[in-house]
């Protein structure tokens, strides 16, 4: 079992920067590929971001391309969403979430732990 923290979140002005945190516990995160995804009110869970295991591969939603960026330290079992110039459409609750596997995944059907979720609100 793995156990996802999100932390991080809050309320920022259009063009700010945050950095959502994602600590595991119970298992070393090295063994897991990691995403984000968020879920903005009225809206279905979508996909932000992934990394592989090792770190080497990333992968972006086009709407995030270029301002967002995911990092991992698997020696603090943690991995990040780093969020620049943020936009009033990318308020959202944001969750992290954990697959055993080597690869980078992007399918939210594909993972299997899940953090409680960190709320991101931007003002215009």
């Amino acid at each position: 079992q793995v156990q996802l923290v999100e932390s991080g979140g809050g309320l920022v002005q259009a063009g700010g920067s945050l950095r959502l945190s994602c600590a595991a516990s119970g298992r070393t995160l090295s063994a897991y590929a990691m995403g984000w995804f968020r879920q903005a009110p009225g809206k279905e869970q979508e996909f932000v971001a992934a990394i592989s295991r090792s770190g080497g591969s990333t992968y972006y939603a086009d709407s995030v391309k270029g301002r967002f960026t995911i990092f991992r330290d698997n020696a603090l079992n943690t991995a990040y969403l780093q969020m620049n110039s943020l936009k009033p459409e990318d308020t959202a609750v944001y969750y992290c979430a954990a697959r055993y596997t080597a690869m980078l995944v992007t399918s939210k059907n594909s993972y299997d732990y899940w953090g409680q979720g960190t709320q991101v609100t931007v003002s215009s």
